[in-house]
């Protein structure tokens, strides 16, 4: 754009060019208008754009609510008296956002076909009312509708997306600089009160974005926090670093003995990919340029890299667990880096200030923090579980480990998934509507945020739980950086609704891995423990069912290390290496590694006896040498009985065997249980309940 000043000066007669401006012409609807505004000709876009661009530009505002870009839509632009102005303004920039009321389904349904050549019979006339007939045309992909529009599902979210892909590809038919709106704008509906006009904040992000496009300034070089002197580099991965600067800018990054040469983006994007590499023990510094500016991130190592997330149980700390001696002890002799993304605020029994609630709008929940080498303070402070997880692989695999946390006391699993994803699920996209009041959200997280946003006035206050918050603000700013795959503890805000839950889990596993494109990126998880919480046997089953049904994907039990009244047992380390074990067994192909307690695989009657047959077991014991518990039956038609292991049951080899027939089978299934059936590795038995076959078939 530096460019198309400098020629449009030299243009222009000696005389006037202290006062010739460039003419931007703001083409749009109502949220160019600045519909909403208290006064918009101080805070529409095109005002604030215009306080950007300074004096040597001329902005006006072009803006018709409720136009529609279709030549035949209920209000055509090409119809309207501002339309005729912009013409006859003659600009030598037009910014064109159009679209969003074409989505009303007087429009888009029955005309369609016609938007390409509507919109890009625009394009031409702006063309030839310039001049020279080579004006700067910037091209807009629409601002959000959320999914409180009046119409969001019974159309207007399919035929947005529809209008938003049309729109990519007029831009890229005519070459002309895209602009994405909804870059920044689908993350803050708190700027969009009625779900379709951004704020007058909400325009500020507008006229920023306009500003860039135009100007080519995007702030410079600027990389994601991940990338930081002392991390840990995924190998046997292509190795992405991504970042912004000024658009055009030649951006040059070195690593190892690789170097790569890129231009940064209209959009000021850039990214590059690196040839996967081994570990192999070196210290690597990975440097970025561009021009005068210079980023480097020393004592870069290359291992595995994993992300440890989920609520208060992964958020658990080292120094809390009664472990902390064990954990300590691992520093020596490993190298084991951490990625620790704290809270700002914790989601206590508070209310929070006005100074917290603010960043929480903007996203700015987590404490800013960097990868860090492991020592007694920062190990201390970090996920006990993750901790004894990445100990137990780099003990194995004598690599460098690198682990990212990103955990949230009392955070319930939608929150942790993207918005688009939950759009467009049938059953999840209700929980986006009155989250606060939703009992689609367990009634603790909604008293809980309520209590800690007790003092905002904003209607669309952001919090954590809310679904979406920790995807927006945890998850998405960490994409770009590789990883093997992810562990999880979560499921304690969820257990209210088993059933949903069945929607949500899987839903959030299908939306990380689409996150890093990696359809088998490995994804295992810690069931919940045992307390007196009378939906947690189910749940435990659930969970376990859910394991076997999502490939690359499967659990550890942590019922035994339960207590009856503390949500929070201190036994993590168990808990942890029982993750490993998955990891090292499934991921790194350890098959002696044992990673499963005794799992059911079937349960038969034969003989007037009943049959249980377990894998992962060539001897069943008991954990603590007393007779076996938590063993229930029951017929078709009474309730479960506890079964008298000493009178009515034996243990040969891989079987229980009971005494009398039985219609279904149970195990642990008390809240807070004290089952101990564990196998000759001392690896425990998960919650279950399975039904007898009647009719066995011969196993040859």
């Amino acid at each position: 754009m530096k460019r198309l000043l400098f020629t449009l000066l030299l243009a222009l007669p000696l005389m006037a060019v202290a006062q010739e401006k460039i003419k931007v012409a703001c083409v749009g609807n109502s949220v160019t208008y600045g519909y909403g505004h208290k006064n918009p000709a101080e805070t529409s876009y095109p005002t604030q754009l215009q306080q950007l661009l300074g004096e040597e530009y001329e902005v006006r505002n072009f803006g018709h609510s409720g136009a529609t870009l279709l030549n035949k839509g209920h209000r055509p632009y090409t119809s309207l008296p501002e339309y005729k102005a912009a013409l006859e303004f003659a600009p030598d920039i037009i910014v064109i956002h159009l679209g969003l009321n074409d989505t009303d389904p007087r429009n888009w349904p029955n005309y369609r076909d016609e938007f390409f050549g509507d919109y890009t019979g625009i394009i031409d006339s702006f063309r030839k009312a310039h001049p020279d007939g080579n004006p700067k045309i910037i091209v807009c992909r629409m601002t959000p509708i959320f999914h409180w529009h009046r119409r969001f599902k019974s159309g207007t979210r399919d035929w947005y997306w529809q209008i938003q892909e049309k729109i990519e590809e007029i831009a890229q038919h005519e070459n002309l600089e895209l602009v994405d709106l909804s870059r920044y704008l689908y993350s803050r509906p708190d700027l969009m009160p009625d779900a379709l006009h951004p704020d007058a904040e909400g325009a500020a992000i507008i006229a920023k974005q306009v500003y860039s496009a135009i100007t080519d300034d995007f702030g410079g070089l600027s990389l994601p926090a991940i990338y930081s002197d002392n991390m840990v580099i995924q190998q046997n991965k292509p190795f992405v670093v991504a970042g912004t600067a000024d658009s055009g800018k030649e951006v040059v990054v070195s690593f190892g003995k690789q170097k790569i040469i890129t231009k940064a983006a209209e959009d000021g994007n850039w990214k590059v990919m690196f040839t996967p590499m081994m570990a192999d023990g070196e210290k690597y510094t990975i440097a970025v340029e561009c021009g005068k500016e210079n980023i480097k991130f020393k004592n870069v190592v290359i291992g595995e890299v994993w992300l440890c997330s989920g609520q208060s149980n992964m958020a658990f700390m080292v120094k809390e667990s009664s472990h902390k001696t064990q954990s300590l002890a691992n520093i020596k002799d490993k190298d084991i880096r951490l990625y620790d993304m704290k809270p700002r605020v914790f989601t206590d029994n508070v209310e929070w200030d006005s100074t917290n609630l603010a960043a929480l709008n903007c996203h700015d929940y987590y404490v800013p923090t960097a990868w860090q080498l492991q020592d007694e303070e920062n190990v201390s402070d970090f996920s006990a579980v993750a901790y004894h997880f990445g100990a137990m692989l780099a003990d194995s695999l004598g690599v460098p480990v690198g682990l990212i946390c990103n955990a949230v006391g009392g955070a319930p699993a939608e929150s942790f998934i993207d918005r688009k994803t939950l759009e467009f699920n049938p059953t999840l996209v209700d929980i986006l509507y009155n989250w606060r009041q939703n009992d689609m959200i367990q009634d603790w997280c909604r008293g809980r945020a309520a209590q800690n946003i007790t003092k905002s006035t904003n209607k669309l206050q952001r919090h954590p739980y809310e679904p979406c918050y920790l995807y927006e603000t945890g998850i998405a700013p960490i994409a770009c950086y590789p990883i093997q795959g992810a562990i999880w503890y979560q499921g304690e805000s969820n257990a209210h609704n088993v059933e949903l839950h069945e929607t949500i889990f899987p839903t959030l596993v299908d939306c990380w891995r689409r996150t890093w494109n990696n359809p088998e990126m490995p994804f295992y998880f810690v069931q919940l423990s045992s307390i007196k919480r009378p939906s947690w046997p189910h749940f435990r089953d659930s969970q376990r069912r859910m394991a076997g049904s999502i490939p690359f994907c499967d659990f550890a039990v942590s019922s035994d290390k339960g207590h009856p009244t503390d949500v929070h047992p201190k036994e993590k380390a168990p808990v942890g290496e029982r993750l490993a074990r998955l990891a090292l067994n499934q991921t790194y192909g350890m098959e002696h590694v044992a990673q499963h307690g005794p799992t059911p695989v079937r349960a038969f009657s034969f003989r007037g006896k009943t049959v249980i047959e377990f894998s992962d077991a060539n001897k069943l014991m008991t954990s603590d040498g007393a007779p076996l518990r938590g063993l229930e039956i029951a017929g078709k038609t009474a309730g479960f009985t506890a079964v008298d292991f000493e009178k009515k049951a034996t243990i040969k080899g891989n079987r229980i065997i009971i005494e009398g027939e039985a219609h279904r089978i149970r195990y642990g299934w008390k809240p807070f249980t004290d089952a101990n059936l564990v196998n000759e590795t001392g690896l425990p038995a998960s919650t279950f309940e399975i039904t007898v076959e009647n009719k066995p078939k011969i196993r040859k």
